[in-house]
């Protein structure tokens, strides 16, 4: 196997053939082994639009609604020809000049974007909230066929839920960026479960995002129940898994470790709880060991951490507080 001074396959050698090249040449070779990363990512989630595919965002406000400490708005916008994405859009109240931004995904619940937004009764859930409260504008989109956002997926031109939604939340950041209130520099991701994976993916595929946090949202696909990957099949996710990787990790073209690097150098935390039984926790850890090498590689050592705190699948105020500490280091 040639070495472009990097493992052409991660979940083949291990980072240790780092050593054959000098750390010189190897940062130099990275940008050639990313794009690898994410071509292998394509081959299971099907082709990202290419910038032609951007249509006007044309956004469309249907409420909006003044809480104490944010402005909170109802909106739809054009994620592609005849496809509007609904969000709720929190701009901080009491602020001059521009903020920085996060985009906040939910996780798997029917209300979709409302939970961050504050809508849902968890409070732990209410991510979008709290960092408005921050001092951030946040963006929280609904998944596909999550809220408001009917999606018929057996007639989408994407061949995966993932895919689709990658689109959908880099015309976020579209939006976000075009915001007078907003510096286009200073964006950043959150999400918890499904929305700690999509965080992942949207910043593996838009180096716009500077700081990313992913709560209980991956684990290595070998430790993911035991290597049965069903669980991500479905037409939301990534249905050629089943179809052209038969459901076996080791046939796998990518795997967490690579999507991790892919984010690198740009900051990226991984929030894992020990006891999460969606996402085994020795899994994240053996990605996130992996990966490691890269951020230090490239000199960015000090943007991978990880937190595995005692706790269930859940995102409670402690644990919310390492992930809120976190992008204000790396946003504000």
């Amino acid at each position: 196997m040639k070495l472009l001074c990097l493992p052409l396959l991660l979940v083949a050698l291990p980072f240790s053939a780092f050593s054959v090249c000098s750390a010189r040449d190897g940062a130099k070779d990275w940008p050639k082994r990313r794009e690898q990363i994410l071509a292998n990512m394509q081959l299971v989630m099907g082709p990202k639009p290419d910038s032609s595919a951007r249509v006007a965002l044309d956004v469309q406000i249907g409420e909006e609604v003044q809480m104490p400490r944010y402005l909170r708005k109802k909106l739809t916008f054009a994620a592609e020809k005849n496809d509007r994405v609904p969000a709720y859009l929190l701009v901080p109240l009491g602020y001059t000049g521009r903020m920085p931004a996060v985009l906040c995904l939910h996780q798997t619940t029917r209300i979709g974007k409302g939970e961050p937004a504050g809508l849902g009764e968890r409070d732990n859930m209410r991510y979008a909230v709290h960092l408005a409260e921050r001092g951030y504008v946040t963006l929280a989109p609904d998944y596909p066929s999550f809220g408001d956002y009917a999606y018929d997926f057996a007639h989408s031109k994407f061949q995966s839920g993932s895919m689709k939604a990658v689109w959908n939340n880099m015309r976020a950041i579209d939006l976000l960026q075009a915001l007078p209130e907003v510096d286009p520099e200073r964006i950043g991701c959150i999400g918890h479960s499904l929305g700690g994976h999509n965080t992942m993916f949207t910043a593996a595929f838009d180096t716009r995002i500077k700081a990313a946090v992913s709560n209980c949202g991956f684990t290595s696909f070998a430790k993911y129940y035991g290597g049965n990957l069903k669980g991500w099949t479905s037409a939301r996710y990534m249905p050629r898994i089943a179809a052209v990787y038969d459901l076996k990790p080791e046939k796998m073209p990518f795997d967490f470790t690579e999507v991790v690097a892919a984010i690198a150098p740009r900051a990226f935390l991984a929030s894992a709880p020990i006891h999460d039984d969606n996402f085994e926790v020795s899994g994240v850890k053996d990605c996130i060991a992996a990966a490691k090498p890269v951020y230090e590689l490239l000199g960015a050592g000090d943007r991978l951490a990880a937190n595995y705190p005692d706790c269930k699948h859940d995102f409670p105020p402690e644990v919310r507080k390492v992930a809120y500490e976190w992008l204000d280091r790396w946003l504000k």
